[in-house]
Order: C-alpha cells, then sequence, then structure tokens
C-alpha cells in the first residue's frame, strides 16, 4: 500500500487543517494509508524516505535544516512531493532548499481574491485530459518559478492591480523532477472551499498520484 504523509501548519488564513483533512480523505480513497501530522517535526524521520508521497500545508512557517535536509534526500531518492497554494509555494520563505525542489517561490497576488482564468496549455498530458480552460476566483498567483519547471497550465495578468504586470503569462500548475522523485504543484486553493471546484480537485487529485511511487 502506498503512504503518504501530510504535514500542516503555520498561517490559518489558508485553513491548513480543513485542507489536510480534505486532502486526506482523496488520498485515503485513492488507496494511500494517510499519516497527518502538525507541524514539520516528523519531517526529519528517516521513514520519510520509505513514503510514497510527502504532502506540505505549511503556509510561512519556518523550517529546520535537518528537516529540509531529510525531505531533500527523500525526494531525490523517489519520494514524491504534491501541493497547492501557500501551502507548498509559500512555504518556509527563508528555506532556499525547499524553494529548490518545489520549483517556484509566491511573491505577490494583485488584487487580492478576483477573477481570472487557468488556461490549458497541456491538454495532452493525463493530468489535465478532458479539462479545458476555465474561470476561477481566488489570489492570483504572481510566482518566481524554476524555468526547468514543466508547465501545464497558466494564468494572465490583466495589470488592472498592477499595471506593470499587464500580459505577463504566469504558471499555474507545473510538474518537475527533483532527483528521481516526481514534484507537482498547483496554485489554486486559498481556502478549504475551492476542492468544491471540480477542475481544481480533479488537477490536484491527479498530481498528487502522479507524484506518488
Amino acid at each position: 500500500m502506498r503512504e503518504a504523509l501530510i504535514v500542516w501548519g503555520g498561517w490559518s488564513g489558508h485553513e491548513p487543517q480543513e485542507c489536510a483533512e480534505i486532502i486526506k480523505i482523496m488520498l485515503e480513497e485513492d488507496g494511500f494509508k494517510v499519516y497527518l501530522e502538525h507541524g514539520t517535526e516528523a519531517l526529519a524521520d528517516p521513514s520519510v524516505h520509505d513514503l510514497s508521497l510527502v504532502v506540505p500545508i505549511m503556509t510561512m512557517s519556518k523550517i529546520e535544516k535537518e528537516e529540509v535536509k531529510n525531505l531533500a534526500a527523500a525526494i531525490e531518492s523517489g519520494v514524491g512531493i504534491a501541493g497547492y497554494h501557500g501551502g507548498a509555494g509559500d512555504a518556509f520563505r527563508d528555506s532556499v532548499d525547499y524553494q529548490f525542489i518545489i520549483g517556484g517561490q509566491w511573491v505577490a497576488h494583485p488584487g487580492n481574491i478576483i477573477d481570472y482564468t487557468v488556461n490549458i496549455t497541456r491538454p495532452d498530458d493525463p493530468l489535465m485530459e478532458g479539462i479545458a480552460d476555465f474561470p476561477y476566483r481566488s489570489e492570483q498567483y504572481y510566482m518566481h518559478v524554476d524555468p526547468s519547471n514543466e508547465v501545464l497550465a497558466t494564468t494572465r495578468f490583466t495589470g488592472e492591480h498592477a499595471y506593470w504586470i499587464d500580459g505577463v503569462v504566469m504558471p499555474v500548475v507545473w510538474k518537475r523532477k527533483y532527483g528521481k522523485g516526481r514534484v507537482f504543484y498547483s496554485s489554486l486553493g486559498h481556502q478549504a472551499k475551492e476542492f468544491e471546484v471540480p477542475e481544481m480537485k480533479t488537477i490536484f487529485r491527479r498530481g498528487a498520484n502522479w507524484a506518488a511511487r
């Protein structure tokens, strides 16, 4: 049986505990045995190397050096990691080692909660099968991203809330490799209610299963 570890905490505005419970149920439905841990201490445990998947839901917060070192080694050896929104893309701002794993870091969401469009750039990829461009209401994440990411979906900024980024096309969903490990990230999912959006939930669910070994 595949085993997954969800670590949750950090800024409460992203509803980490509620989202962790949603993802736990989702993964259990897909055949995972799921461990739920509050905080990052579990990431330093050697047993992380035996997992199929790690899901961080840790907006901001801090990660200790031995924790990120162990996590990085586990992923490099083949453990998968899947994350979404600030729980993974705005986690551990002072850890460049962690940002290297994820392949991006949040820097802004001009206008805060707004309406925008998610554009599917790789409809041929199994993670995007049957999903067309769709409207979305949430924070439109502006991120600094790794050029080695394999981008599956993007969004275009209008410049309404920050005129100097008018027309900028920003990755929303990507996958990448870190050593032998698979990394999946989606910037969708500000709060738990967004898992009610079929496209958002399907994309994350497929991404998590893809990342898991």
